[in-house]
């Protein structure tokens, strides 16, 4: 479903502290004309921990609406909150997301098993193409192969964003 270059876009931000609609049109518009196979909106890129629940909506909604389906836009979803991220993946579909990113949970550190139900629910509860995000520098570990492997059968779990940055865990995960 998605191949080629995905962008993860800085949500740009005004002077106040306001997201800058004109400003992200603009950037969705460079992304298209320059033939960016998908963009990631409210990811950790895009600092999304300092987005608030309206901001992180609107902010999705914005960039559909501005790609009028000439790119794909993947939602980042995840929260360390389970029912959360099933909340807002859910609203990342009502609005017409490609797919959702969700991030590993931060903070919480969940067992293996606590990692799998986790993505599990979500995947279970919302109908949508969801990409895992193991990132152990923003989280502080990674999903282990097993539990990857685990996840690879469910039908809405399409993909893994991988930026452990260790290449031994990449080989084995390949």
């Amino acid at each position: 479903m998605f191949k080629g270059s995905i962008v993860a876009l800085v949500t740009p931000m005004k002077k106040n502290g306001d997201i800058d609609f004109i400003s992200l049109k603009k950037l969705i518009n460079i992304h298209i004309s320059n033939g960016t196979n998908a963009i990631v909106i409210g990811g950790t890129t895009g600092e999304a921990s300092t987005l608030s629940i309206p901001e992180h909506y609107e902010l999705i909604e914005k960039s559909i609406e501005y790609s009028n389906g000439k790119i794909p836009i993947i939602a980042g979803t995840g929260s360390n909150n389970t029912k959360e991220a099933i909340e807002w993946t859910s609203e990342a579909k009502r609005v017409g997301s490609d797919a959702c990113l969700i991030v590993t949970p931060y903070y919480n550190n969940p067992t293996q098993e606590g990692l799998y139900k986790h993505f599990k629910t979500i995947a279970d509860n919302v109908d949508i193409p969801q990409i895992l995000y193991n990132v152990p520098s923003r989280t502080g570990y990674s999903i282990e192969i097993d539990i990857v492997k685990k996840l690879s059968n469910h039908k809405n779990i399409i993909g893994i964003k991988e930026a452990s940055g260790n290449l031994e865990y990449c080989a084995r995960l390949l």
